[in-house]
């Protein structure tokens, strides 16, 4: 009898502590799981920093070409907007930082700090074109954007390899559930 009351706790301390692990592995991968909602704001953003890499670039191209100031400051103001609407993404991303996974804080954490860059050397260049209303070609203001362009496009391709990240994972992830169900 007591042999038997023996196995029965073992087989009872066992199965608690399977289920203890069971419930560690789970809670551990709902932590890692993603935060829908800033994957689709790290998706906004990763379409505004492409638009803004596009304007960064076009803007930089103007020094080169005959344009007048005005069309200069037209084009800012255009740069100015877009980095605004990313900021705005950027502050949605900032009070859902604590929902998010991991990976997703670190997209957070290494976007906020180019996108600040950014909206410097745009203010700057403005200031700049305000003060000086020539037909900019050399100075400080080239150096402002291209320093933008830079920093565009490393927001930019930042942004994209987080977001091609969390989808490759995803797809990873699903693809383990099914091999689990298959397992089964």
């Amino acid at each position: 009898m007591k042999f038997a009351q023996k196995v029965v706790s073992r087989l009872m301390a066992c199965a608690a502590m399977g289920m203890m692990l069971l419930l560690a592995s789970q809670q551990a991968s709902a932590q890692s799981s993603e935060n829908p909602q800033v994957t689709q704001l790290l998706t906004d953003a990763r379409d505004k920093a492409a638009q803004l890499s596009r304007d960064a670039d076009e803007m930089e191209a103007l020094t080169r070409s005959d344009a007048s100031w005005e069309t200069h400051a037209t084009m800012l103001e255009q740069v100015r907007e877009h980095v605004n609407q990313l900021g705005r993404i950027a502050e949605k991303l900032k009070a859902a930082r604590e929902r998010a996974a991991p990976w997703q804080q670190q997209a957070i954490d290494r976007m906020v700090p180019e996108l600040k860059e950014l909206a410097n050397n745009t203010t700057a260049a403005i200031q700049h074109l305000n003060e000086n209303k020539i037909r900019p070609t050399s100075g400080n203001y080239t150096e402002y954007l291209k320093e933008n362009s830079e920093t565009a496009h490393q927001l930019s391709d930042m942004i994209s390899s987080f977001v091609k990240y969390g989808q490759t994972r995803a797809r990873l992830e699903r693809l383990e559930q099914r091999l689990e169900v298959a397992s089964k």
